[in-house]
């Protein structure tokens, strides 16, 4: 029997360009804002299509095989199927006793939980799960495996790029960006941001890092957005004549459409109009250590 029931959570994805009206009219309860559809269509064509869902899916397994026998854990996307009511339910019907939500983001400010808290929570009680056997994981910006990953792939570009470049290359640290608003309810998240950086620059310990923190993938609405944009550091970049550039995603856990087209795509035709080489470290997705590092805030979550 598997008595505990752990739900892997993101916010879902088109897979392709044929997909993206109905993903965005799920986010935009039906009415998305002028022409925002033809523009993400268009950035779906040119990545292809988005491994999200798939790469989710495939971390649920071998999180499930690293928690072991007694655990049961399914994939659940806020606006795209699989949803997370029907990951819960799978897991009810698997006999689990109990139901752990997991958001796939090290950081997250408790205003965008709030949406994953309401949905996860009033499927487990639908489900017939007691309140008192629900959780939802807390933040985990600093868990030691996932800042080694990062860190152990950062050490390894630069040695590499280093190597051939033979000077020191600079490093952004990307995060999403968030309406300044959201920020202003919810300051925790800057400080969870910042101490991921911290973490993972005093894992690779070379005083000689030049590195930068920057927001990228901020939305289509006039508010105010949190700064510095990646571009705009970028920008400082050519001003100071840097010839390569490392971009270190510390949020984003697979591939999906804000690495695959916001980075591969338009940061790099920006560095390359810049004279910048552009390169990026390579995303969690199933590894090990990632792995790990999220069966590790399944057991640091008390029920």
């Amino acid at each position: 029997m598997k008595n505990n029931g752990v739900v892997i959570m993101t916010y879902g994805s088109a897979t392709t360009a044929e997909h993206v009206a109905e993903y965005m009219a799920h986010i935009y309860h039906g009415a998305p804002p002028e022409g925002i559809v033809k523009d993400f269509e268009e950035r779906y064509r040119l990545v292809g299509r988005s491994p999200l869902i798939e790469i989710t899916q495939h971390q649920a397994q071998r999180i499930e095989e690293e928690l072991g026998d007694d655990y049961v854990v399914r994939t659940g996307m806020l606006h795209s199927a699989p949803f997370i009511a029907q990951a819960v339910r799978e897991c009810k019907e698997a006999g689990a006793e109990r139901c752990v939500g997991v958001i796939l983001s090290p950081q997250f400010s408790s205003f965008i939980m709030d949406g994953y808290r309401s949905v996860f929570e009033r499927a487990a009680i639908e489900c017939g799960f007691p309140k008192e056997d629900i959780a939802i994981a807390a933040p985990w910006p600093t868990e030691k495996n996932f800042i080694a990953l990062l860190g152990e792939r950062v050490k390894m570009s630069l040695a590499g790029l280093q190597a051939v470049q033979h000077k020191k290359i600079p490093v952004i640290f990307t995060t999403h960006s968030l309406p300044k608003r959201v920020v202003e309810k919810d300051p925790a998240y800057l400080e969870q941001l910042r101490s991921t950086i911290r973490a993972v620059t005093e894992y690779i310990n070379d005083p000689s890092l030049e590195w930068y923190a920057g927001y990228q993938s901020a939305g289509h609405t006039p508010e105010e957005w949190l700064k510095p944009d990646m571009t705009d550091i970028l920008a400082d970049l050519r001003r100071k004549g840097e010839s390569a550039v490392l971009i270190v995603p510390i949020q984003f856990l697979s591939d999906h459409l804000e690495v695959l087209f916001d980075l591969d795509i338009a940061a790099r035709k920006q560095c390359e109009e810049f004279g910048i080489a552009y390169h990026r470290i390579e995303l969690p997705n199933t590894d090990p250590a990632f792995v790990k590092s999220i069966a590790r805030v399944v057991y640091n979550t008390s029920i």
